[in-house]
């Protein structure tokens, strides 16, 4: 996972309103995992990340280019 997204996803836990243990209920990862992943000790899976990304409200897409007009 690329560290761009893994620090994106990591602020987004941190900065949340809602508990590390209600997003850990919501997203169904678990709490050890997730509390590993924000400290920094350890990477998420590509479904886990997607699972927390869904609860968060987080979505990849595609950065603008600059200068470049879409047709």
């Amino acid at each position: 996972m690329s560290k761009d997204i893994e620090r994106k996803l990591r602020d987004t836990i941190i900065e949340s309103k809602m508990s590390r243990y209600r997003i850990s209920q919501l997203s169904g990862v678990s709490e050890g995992q997730l509390s590993l992943f924000v400290n920094g000790k350890r990477s998420l899976t590509l479904p886990a990340a997607a699972k927390l990304a869904k609860v968060l409200g987080l979505e990849l897409k595609p950065k603008k280019e600059k200068g470049k007009v879409k047709k």
